[in-house]
């Protein structure tokens, strides 16, 4: 088994990093250079077509795309403690919020990073800046949905730490990068955010 992953602040490859060490477990990793667009040479597309990171290679050939497939992968290899819910409602609270956090929040996010910002120029062309700009309100409503949802709630799911909470942490901590931070007033957001940088995991 061997991790093909990115540093910071590559969001999707460090949602694999907290949840192994949220787990206690530790597998061989390879570097893959974003910044040198190694992503994008013949060597790693011939593991990953898509030219994106992370990416798992197993054992027997086969190649696993996408961060929390990845994770939900290691999930049933490591079950304990349980990242994805526990029963059959709280799995589907966690896959509620971690589907709200890609799709309400992660995608306009994208869009600002991609159309506005000066490190994406060089690979999106061309970059419709407009439109990126306008993608900026809807990362900002997003985050005040999740503040409003955190109020009076130490985690997502409100039971426990799980992968939902991870995806929110980096894809938020990618908002600052990119030049969206989190509003000064969503003190529940910024509580809970404060929450999960605090755990060790956060510094994987």
């Amino acid at each position: 088994m061997l991790l093909h992953d990115s540093p910071n602040p590559a969001p999707n490859p460090r949602r694999v990093r907290i949840f192994l060490a949220e787990k206690h477990v530790r597998i061989p990793t390879a570097p893959v250079s974003i910044t040198a667009g190694e992503h994008k040479g013949a060597d790693y597309l011939a593991v990953n077509p898509y030219g994106q990171t992370p990416s798992l290679a197993l054992d027997n050939g086969v190649v696993l795309t996408e961060s929390v497939a990845i994770c939900r992968y290691l999930e049933g290899l490591h079950p304990e403690p349980p990242l994805f819910g526990r029963g059959p409602l709280n799995v589907a609270q966690v896959d509620m919020w971690t589907r709200r956090v890609e799709l309400r929040l992660m995608t306009p996010l994208s869009m600002v990073w991609a159309h506005t910002h000066p490190f994406t120029a060089r690979v999106v062309k061309p970059q419709y800046t407009e439109f990126g700009e306008s993608q900026r309100p809807r990362v900002v409503a997003a985050m005040k949905e999740f503040d409003r949802a955190l109020d009076g709630r130490e985690w997502l799911d409100g039971e426990r730490y799980t992968i939902a909470d991870i995806v929110l942490l980096t894809t938020l901590d990618f908002a600052t990068f990119v030049g969206v931070p989190m509003p000064e007033e969503l003190t529940a957001l910024a509580g809970w955010h404060a929450r999960a940088s605090a755990r060790p995991s956060a510094q994987a």
